[in-house]
């Protein structure tokens, strides 16, 4: 099958467009200390965090750009722009949600460096923010009342797996491409012990730690406006560390079942978290204008469509199309974050690609830390920048395939803190 005819897809090339730096708060597996909070509040709380780290001035953004997938609270639809109204970015600045399904948070760094690329502003507010625990229990035909016998309420979070285009569900796209690529479930198990290995690690060295800002109750003021508010559990007074990361042998994983009748199972899939993380996206002209380090500069960035039936496999072509638009080749990158939506699911990328595993999720990937749908793509360009900073690599790519059939990428460099 071609996943990569030539000029499909969006692609975009970016000369003078940087992420100023990241932040997220710890991952925390659903229905737990993070259960209850709304997605909102905790996107205002890595908001606030990302313009303490930087003292780059809420009042210096141009737009905020959010990404969502959870109709998570009642007030969802006014989720971006309560983001920005609290974390204290000015009111006649407009926001925008987007989404892209597990590609959100990367596709949300994309339109903030297009803006810039346009002129459209200097500075933008990224934010991606997911709340698992809080997916509805929804009923969508009741409006006009009950048949009888015909009551139906189901799991959204559950519901949602299934794409009723080919009629597959996402585990089922991950065991076709297990059986492509002849992907065994030892295999699929071994990916998943080196994933938690890798970031029990990355906790060890505290690489992880310095990309995330503990979340306490606190109250969100804003004056003239209603308060907003983080309640913990009782007894919590503080979630610092990702709660999803833990002593997996490939002994213990060995004896899951298997979830969807194949290699996949509960431990060698994607941990079902919640979780927010922020990023500044900034033309150079700012950066420079305002004496403020940065993280890396954006590069390129292309999203592209697969058959939904083999969805896993969208990194590749995503791959393909922002080495292509960049003039780089594959032996050119240093390292790779690609969402563990799967493990079968990333093998089949990796061997479809030829990366070289020593470069790939070297801090542990989703199966281990979590994939909060939204917040993902943000925490992969955070983790892949700060990652070429520490092993002095230049060129990275973070890359993420999409229910509904899509494959995303973003590549980023390691330039100067400041740019000339």
């Amino acid at each position: 099958m071609e996943t990569n005819i030539p000029g499909r897809g969006l692609r975009s090339q970016y000369d003078n467009i940087w992420l100023v730096d990241g932040v997220r708060t710890p991952f925390a597996d659903y229905n737990t200390v993070l259960g209850l909070v709304s997605p909102i509040d905790l996107g205002i709380k890595v908001a606030r965090e990302i313009f303490r780290r930087t003292e780059v001035s809420p009042e210096w953004v141009g737009s905020v750009v959010a990404g969502n997938m959870a109709q998570a609270s009642f007030d969802a639809y006014v989720l971006p722009r309560h983001i920005g109204i609290y974390s204290g970015v000015p009111i006649e600045v407009p926001a925008h949600l987007v989404q892209r399904v597990c590609g959100t948070g990367i596709e949300a760094i994309c339109q903030a460096a297009d803006a810039i690329k346009l002129g459209k502003v200097e500075l933008a507010l990224v934010v991606g923010t997911e709340s698992m625990s809080r997916n509805p229990i929804a009923a969508y035909t009741h409006r006009g009342g009950f048949r009888m016998g015909q009551v139906e309420f189901k799991d959204f979070l559950w519901e949602a797996l299934l794409d009723t285009c080919p009629g597959v569900t996402m585990g089922g796209s991950a065991e076709a491409l297990a059986k492509q690529y002849k992907i065994s479930r030892e295999e699929a198990d071994q990916f998943a012990a080196e994933s938690f290995s890798r970031a029990i690690d990355a906790q060890k060295r505290c690489f992880l730690s310095g990309e995330i800002v503990p979340v306490v109750s606190q109250l969100f003021e804003c004056e003239g406006y209603n308060a907003r508010s983080i309640r913990l559990p009782k007894k919590v007074e503080s979630f610092s560390q990702d709660s999803h990361i833990r002593p997996s042998p490939i002994e213990v994983l060995a004896k899951l079942p298997a979830a969807f009748g194949g290699v996949q199972t509960g431990g060698n899939s994607s941990g079902i978290v919640d979780g927010a993380a922020a990023t500044l996206v900034a033309s150079s002209d700012f950066v420079r204008k305002h004496n403020r380090p940065a993280l890396a500069k954006v590069v390129a960035g292309a999203a592209v469509g697969v058959p939904p039936e083999i969805m896993g496999i969208g990194p590749v072509p995503a791959i393909r199309a922002v080495l292509e638009v960049s003039g780089l080749s594959l032996d050119q990158i240093d390292r790779f974050e690609i969402n563990e939506a799967f493990a079968a699911q990333t093998l089949a990328c990796e061997r479809e690609l030829g990366l070289d595993h020593a470069k790939l999720n070297v801090n542990g990937g989703a199966i281990a830390i979590g994939h909060p749908l939204a917040a993902t793509g943000v925490r992969l360009a955070i983790t892949l920048a700060r990652e070429l900073k520490r092993s002095n690599g230049r060129y990275g790519i973070a890359s993420a395939c999409i229910g509904g059939g899509q494959g995303i990428a973003l590549l980023v460099e390691n330039a100067p803190a400041v740019p000339g």
